[in-house]
């Protein structure tokens, strides 16, 4: 029988609540990540600047939350993500959606739905979300992009609340909906009143951020999905979480069971098999197989051992974090062993943290680094591979100069990107909190809050050093700030970022940082050995003496997807000297060109010996 929502449960205050004595006596206790750099860094950084381009570029997308109950799901989406669904070269734009809860006639928001912009190739995009068939009502959270049939054409994976979707793209003119054909559960939506719906207690899926990837090397492209927590709105209701002053604040996570992360075996090219028990993906509790560990809301697919099978590792929310190692099934085939612990994956400090979003990337020549975006009052976490054999991470976030910077945000999206072209990873966060009310609780924290961009300084020890602007303000205007990607969405060269809102208006920022360096980049095609969009490649630069490594994977931060294009800054050195792509799959085969120019995009096609160089 389903519970009412009036008979409550009572939660300790959430910890987006905590008094300040405590916050006070946790800054003590992890003084080491709070002390702000004392070293100043070598050179001086570059004068950022980005500027809001988005009234200017005709993008209208506003995100639909439903919020009004403090429901969970209400504060946590949505993402982005970066394709070219057209094929014309030229970076387009999708963003997830939610929708009112059922029963909510609140008609200000109109027919919420998911919406495709394609870019017009003037600095400007035209909504296509109509006749692109992907104009549907889904109360979305994360999107991951692949051409998943090797047709050549991206396809869209849309997590939702209660049921995620697929969608087939149909010669680049329009989505067809194939979630039933492909064998993916489709849940409906629950079409009942309000009070049917808060009094649901069966619980309903709460699928987070998503990654493309062949797990098992066979040229086709397998999904990973992260799944939050177990949730039902009469369980969500039934929990007794206030504001000071007796208002009701989101439940927080630590009040909800965990949820398995599932493995979709692409069988075909057409259809999926759920391989998450054979695989390994799924982790429970010791002793108790019933109860998943996971709370997980970001991922992102490395391969820190260098071996060429792809790993996953999974930002977990106040538990520790996951590390899924590709490995050889005792019967053939491949699985997962889930590692974290020995990997040094797990925990920053001995204790787990809220994790959000994820990336990963070299932020030196060899240095292998995962960063995780932390809940606030917790300082970015900044794991570095200190042993490829076997896989050892260190949380290096304060040597860094990362910690104190990153401590009284709330932290969601993460991505590293060279956004001045010098040849050095940078990092940028999407920043938000999740209770509109926060500062009844605590005086001073906001709601809305400004992105923070990090610099990398090319030195060992102070790596990252936050950037204000010309007049040391905020780069970014405060945003409920959730996903975020970065894209080259008017083919300049520089890097540019989209950054989605919770309840608010999507921004995207134009890069006009002033500099004069090279760049490259490079569109990887796979042949039918590999995937067609080469997710699992690894890509080395060399150029001026310098070298550079990227892995091929679009799932960045949180719930979102980055350009597919593998850049490149080249700093001063005009030219590249030589591009070397080991490609994925089951028989290893490294391709190398030589030659090539900068300040330009090629193609580099496994099934080809030249490089193509592309106009834009």
């Amino acid at each position: 029988m389903a519970s009412h929502p009036a008979r409550e449960r009572r939660s300790r205050l959430p910890r987006w609540l905590l008094g300040s004595a405590l916050l006070i006596a946790l800054a003590v206790a992890v003084g080491f990540a709070l002390r702000p750099p004392s070293v100043p860094p070598e050179g001086t950084p570059v004068d950022a600047k980005f500027v809001d381009v988005t009234d200017r570029a005709g993008i209208r997308f506003r995100h639909v939350s439903g919020a009004g109950q403090k429901l969970l799901p209400e504060t946590m989406g949505a993402g982005v993500a970066v394709l070219d669904f057209d094929r014309d070269g030229r970076p387009d734009l999708f963003f997830v959606n939610g929708r009112l809860w059922p029963g909510d006639t609140n008609s200000a928001f109109g027919r919420a739905t998911q919406a495709l912009y394609r870019n017009r190739g003037d600095g400007t995009f035209e909504d296509v979300t109509a006749a692109s068939g992907l104009d549907i009502p889904l109360y979305g959270m994360g999107v991951a992009v692949a051409d998943y049939d090797n047709d050549g054409w991206p396809d869209v994976f849309i997590t939702a609340i209660g049921g995620s979707r697929l969608f087939r793209n149909v010669g680049g003119t329009r989505f067809e909906d194939v979630t039933v054909p492909a064998g993916l559960d489709e849940s409906k939506w629950p079409n009942e009143s309000a009070v049917a719906f808060a009094r649901r207690a069966d619980p309903i899926s709460f699928p987070s951020s998503a990654a493309w990837l062949d797990y098992d090397g066979d040229g086709r492209l397998d999904l990973f999905v992260c799944h939050y927590v177990t949730w039902s709105p009469a369980h969500d209701l039934g929990v007794a979480a206030v504001l000071p002053g007796g208002r009701r604040a989101y439940v927080p996570p630590q009040q909800f069971p965990g949820a398995q992360c599932q493995l979709l075996h692409n069988v075909d090219g057409t259809r999926f098999e759920d391989v998450s028990a054979t695989a390994g993906v799924l982790v429970t509790e010791p002793g108790n197989p019933a109860r998943p560990v996971g709370k997980a809301l970001g991922v992102v697919v490395c391969d820190p051992d260098g071996d060429g099978w792809p790993d996953v590792i999974v930002a977990n929310d106040t538990v520790r974090n996951f590390f899924f190692h590709n490995q050889a099934g005792p019967t053939g085939g491949r699985v997962f062993q889930e590692a974290g612990l020995f990997a040094g994956l797990a925990y920053a400090d001995g204790r787990p943290r809220g994790g959000m979003g994820i990336d990963a990337g070299e932020i030196a020549p060899g240095a292998l680094t995962v960063v995780v975006a932390n809940f606030t009052h917790e300082p970015n976490s900044l794991f570095r591979l200190r042993k490829p054999n076997p896989i050892l991470f260190t949380d290096v976030a304060a040597e860094a100069g990362l910690g104190h910077p990153s401590q009284r945000p709330m932290k969601f999206g993460a991505v590293f990107f060279d956004f001045d072209r010098d040849g050095r990873l940078d990092l940028f966060t999407a920043n938000g909190h999740l209770e509109p009310d926060i500062g009844m609780a605590q005086p001073g924290q906001t709601h809305a809050q400004p992105g923070q961009l990090f610099w990398n300084t090319g030195r060992p020890r102070e790596t990252f050093v936050p950037l204000k602007n010309a007049t040391g303000g905020d780069l970014f205007p405060p945003m409920v700030g959730r996903g975020c990607a970065y894209l080259d969405y008017d083919g300049d060269g520089k890097l540019d970022l989209v950054v989605t809102e919770n309840g608010g208006r999507a921004r995207l920022f134009r890069n006009e940082t002033p500099d004069d360096n090279g760049w490259v980049r490079l569109v990887l095609v796979g042949d039918g050995r590999t995937n067609r969009d080469a997710i699992g490649a690894e890509v080395t630069v060399f150029a001026g003496g310098t070298v550079q490594r990227r892995y091929v994977t679009p799932s960045h931060g949180y719930l979102s997807q980055c350009e597919s294009a593998v850049y490149f800054g080249l700093g001063p050195t005009a030219d590249v000297d030589r591009v070397a792509v080991r490609w994925p799959g089951r028989d290893v085969n490294t391709q190398e060109w030589q030659n090539i120019s900068g300040r330009a995009t090629y193609r580099l096609s496994q099934d080809s010996p030249g490089a193509v160089r592309l106009d834009r």
